[in-house]
């Protein structure tokens, strides 16, 4: 009965929960509506204007090459002419030639409508739109003439008047012809204005824009629209004005087909106040600002309504839930309270909170009894204790480095990990570590509180001195029977391959002359093989435990190292070395020496590189080794398989650099190479 009476009234309430849920996810949804769309019109407005800003400047750029192009087109033009202009037919002159040499150029150069001759005072000599024996009369735009004959310099005109020979409006070019420091002629070539529309349209003009050139006298001499209309006549106000404003910038005005456009101009350079000008129709530059405005002003009003939503559903519901809400909280933290101390309980873990503002330190009994403080006298299963007390305790050696976390952790607010020995008196040295972090849990939240746990590690630590031991004695115990069978191979062995030698040698001393072709030649094949196997095992006891390392030390041994491997394999080698030569311990020289040899053959057999390059420098602190190659690389995320061998070579230099606290950085990709690096503390350290 107690049950289901239990299970009746538990219903309703289940129920209700249900309900707020519901209420909750139809909050939650107005809530992330609201700046959804707020944010989406802001980020819509943005990329408007910020492509608003790029079509600008793209005009700019634009214009400014098409300036460039047409300033370019125009120099070009002029060059032409002055060559012309240095001509040996006008020094005679020798005009049937000159007009010959005129008519040439003018079939090369579609865009000239004539080439003209003409005196110091205007008077026409030569016109290719006439013979040579009919009368020309004056040029036609006086104007940019007077100012060659002024200035002795090339020139480029505006749109001229008509001509009386050509019956049309050019353009012109003139340059002056020189003799002997005095101006002989005046050399001009008229281009058609619809040959400098030519010259625009040619030059990128982007597709869709109204362009223009404007010369120095404000008419219009090319155009890329309408130039019948146009071409010769004073341009609009607007862009009068803004010449004279500023050589280049933007202004707004209208086009003949009545479109309003924003201009970007530039003014040319070397034609003598020639500008180039683009409209930008308005309204397709800022159509896409006008609908973001308008997709924002529409998701504000929609986000006004679901904010009244909101807030109506928020308030009605915040009531009925925050007693529940308040009961559960309370219940879970509880329930994870429990579990908390039931899994720190079963780590054998102690937690501890280090007030570094008072000087306190509270913590469980397992914490106190790591940490070496006197726990019996506590109430409950805290105790507190003197901060300095604790410190006092830990190992001298590592005293200052646990302060030194604590508050570096306190300042940055990062999580502490530190490993460090406990001394109690009357016990022996134990390794701990400490792991915690700055609680921040509320705003009121004491300043230089830090919530910690703390561990024994004393067993693993006491695994890895043995284990590091075992590899000590081991190493060492490969080096000493490496370089005894190296002192056999050299001593015995090797002596009795040259006692083979000189006896080989003796015999044919004794036997020459008495044998045959056939056995001389067999009687030096085995000289020549107890040469080789003396030779094998000269490099088997080098390769043991070379004397060298012993004798000179470790440069020296490398230096060999490295010359006799590039010998053996063909492969191009480079050694450095940087900083005092001072002799090493010789386990480090020897360790050293290995793992240039581990990563040598590491190159051999998987690298397929053409050079290696090795670095040894000796610092006051460490000596670090860099050795880098030109191979194939290889990926050094990967986990060790059959396809990435190179990893079991990286293990067995990183077992080498653990007996002696050393550190190898790997630097390698697929198609780029491999470099090591590696970093031996200095015997200070190693002490």
């Amino acid at each position: 009965m107690t049950g289901r009476r239990s299970a009746t009234c538990a219903q309703p309430s289940g129920d209700h929960l249900g309900r707020g849920s519901a209420r909750t996810f139809v909050a939650l949804a107005f809530a992330a509506a609201i700046p959804v769309l707020l944010l989406s019109g802001w980020v819509a407005t943005l990329m408007a204007q910020q492509q608003r800003d790029l079509t600008r400047n793209g005009a700019v750029a634009s214009a400014a090459r098409v300036a460039e192009r047409v300033a370019s087109d125009i120099a070009a033009q002029i060059a032409v002419l002055q060559t012309e202009a240095a001509s040996v037919s006008l020094d005679r002159p020798d005009l049937a030639a000159f007009y010959s040499e005129a008519e040439r150029l003018r079939q090369a150069h579609p865009l000239w409508e004539t080439v003209e001759l003409s005196n110091p005072d205007g008077v026409q000599v030569v016109n290719l739109l006439r013979t040579l024996d009919k009368e020309l009369g004056p040029t036609a735009d006086r104007t940019s003439f007077d100012a060659v004959t002024r200035t002795k310099r090339p020139v480029v005109g505006g749109i001229g008047p008509i001509g009386s020979i050509s019956g049309k409006r050019l353009v012109a070019l003139r340059v002056p012809v020189i003799r002997e420091g005095e101006l002989r002629y005046v050399l001009s070539v008229g281009l058609a204005s619809n040959a400098v529309s030519s010259i625009l349209r040619d030059a990128g003009a982007p597709e869709g824009w109204v362009g223009a050139i404007v010369d120095a006298d404000g008419n219009t001499i090319a155009r890329t629209r309408a130039e019948a209309e146009e071409l010769g006549h004073p341009a609009n106000a607007a862009l009068l004005a803004a010449i004279r404003r500023a050589p280049q910038g933007f202004y707004n005005g209208s086009t003949l087909e009545g479109s309003n456009v924003e201009v970007v101009y530039r003014t040319l350079k070397d034609t003598g106040g020639w500008s180039v000008h683009f409209g930008m129709p308005v309204a397709t530059l800022n159509a896409p600002v006008s609908r973001s405005y308008l997709v924002l002003a529409g998701g504000s009003l929609v986000s006004i309504g679901l904010g009244l939503a909101l807030v109506g559903l928020v308030g009605r519901d915040m009531a009925q839930r925050r007693a529940g809400e308040q009961a559960r909280f309370a219940l879970a933290l509880r329930s994870s309270e429990e579990q908390g101390a039931v899994a720190v309980e079963a780590a054998e873990l102690g937690t501890l909170r280090w007030d570094t503002a008072n000087g306190r330190v509270t913590g469980s009994d397992r914490a106190a009894q790591l940490l070496g403080w006197d726990a019996s006298g506590s109430q409950g299963n805290e105790s507190e204790t003197d901060a300095r007390k604790i410190l006092d305790v830990i190992h001298v050696d590592d005293r200052q480095r646990l302060t030194d976390v604590l508050r570096h952790s306190l300042a940055s607010g990062r999580p502490l990990d530190i490993e460090f020995r406990v001394a109690a008196p009357g016990r022996d040295a134990r390794w701990v570590r400490m792991t915690g972090r700055v609680p921040q849990l509320h705003k009121e939240t004491p300043a230089g509180l830090i919530y910690g746990v703390v561990a024994d590690i004393e067993p693993r630590k006491r695994a890895e001195a043995e284990r590091l031991d075992l590899l000590r004695r081991l190493g060492e115990a490969q080096e000493n029977e490496q370089r005894r069978i190296a002192r056999e191979l050299h001593d015995q062995v090797g002596q009795t391959v040259t006692g083979l030698a000189l006896g080989l040698k003796s015999l044919e001393r004794l036997v020459e002359g008495s044998m045959g072709d056939r056995a001389g030649r067999h009687l030096q094949w085995l000289q020549s093989l107890a040469g080789e196997i003396g030779r094998d095992i000269h490099r088997a006891a080098v390769d043991l435990r070379p004397t060298a390392l012993d004798d000179v030390g470790l440069r020296e041994a490398l230096a060999t190292l490295l010359r006799q491997w590039t010998l053996r394999h063909e492969i191009r080698s480079d050694f450095q070395v940087m900083g005092e030569s001072v002799r090493l311990p010789a386990a480090v020289e020897t360790a050293i020496y290995r793992i240039v040899q581990e990563a040598l053959t590491n190159v051999l057999k998987h690298a397929r590189a053409s050079t290696v390059s090795v670095s040894l420098e000796q610092r006051l602190e460490e000596v670090r080794v860099i050795i880098e190659d030109d191979g194939v690389g290889f990926d050094g995320e990967a986990e060790p398989t059959a396809a990435a061998k190179p990893q079991l070579g990286i293990s067995g230099i990183r077992e080498r650099l653990s007996l002696l606290r050393g550190s190898l950085t790997l630097e390698t990709s697929p198609g780029s190479g491999t470099t090591l690096f590696v970093r031996v503390p200095y015997p200070q350290q190693l002490a």
